[in-house]
């Protein structure tokens, strides 16, 4: 298996650790050569309007949004969710959205860096899956709010009263990061997927 982290800013080195201790090969992508390596694909956290501007100046946009149109596995987590999402609000006009899943999110809608905080969120669909007890414990940095969810978009993990991880078909999104929290099993769902 050939997962890919979108490597134009943020987070993608720690994504891509976790990756490969789970045994997946992974590729960073920065060309549409190197997407079309990938069976599955990771967008990071990081800062959603420059990562858009990267994607559309690299020559990346079109090919992205034709890797989530196929149905392949994509998980996007924290500015990864805005960039997958629908529609957001507090954007910049200028902001790309790839539509990947029916779901709105706000930026910064927790606060600044300041207001970055960590808590313990039951996760069902982990154990479900035969990846242990549901508890994860999640890390939010300057991290998007999911404030309208669409028909077919599942609910994996709410934070006061918000939904912080939804999926749908073979898109998967957290307003977190996953890959900050010493626990690989969103990654591993990710893989399953």
């Amino acid at each position: 298996m050939t997962a890919g982290v979108l490597a134009l800013q943020g987070a993608f080195a720690a994504h891509a650790s976790v990756l490969e201790s789970l045994g997946a090969t992974v590729v960073e992508v920065r060309t549409a050569d190197d997407l079309a390596l990938v069976d599955r694909l990771v967008v990071p956290g990081g800062e959603s309007t420059t990562m858009s501007m990267a994607a559309e100046r690299s020559g990346l946009l079109e090919p992205l949004r034709a890797f989530v149109a196929s149905g392949r596995p994509t998980f996007g987590t924290c500015a990864g969710a805005i960039l997958l999402a629908a529609e957001c609000f507090d954007g910049r006009a200028d902001q790309h959205q790839l539509a990947a899943i029916d779901i709105s999110v706000r930026r910064n809608a927790f606060g600044r860096q300041v207001d970055s905080f960590e808590v313990d969120v039951p996760i069902p669909a982990l154990g479900d899956a035969g990846l242990g007890d549901a508890g994860f414990h999640a890390v939010f940095i300057r991290a998007p709010a999911i404030e309208r969810v669409g028909d077919g978009v599942e609910v994996l993990a709410r934070v006061d009263d918000r939904p912080a991880a939804v999926r749908s078909g073979a898109i998967m999104v957290t307003t977190f990061h996953p890959e900050l929290a010493g626990d690989d099993r969103l990654h591993e769902l990710f893989l399953r997927s």
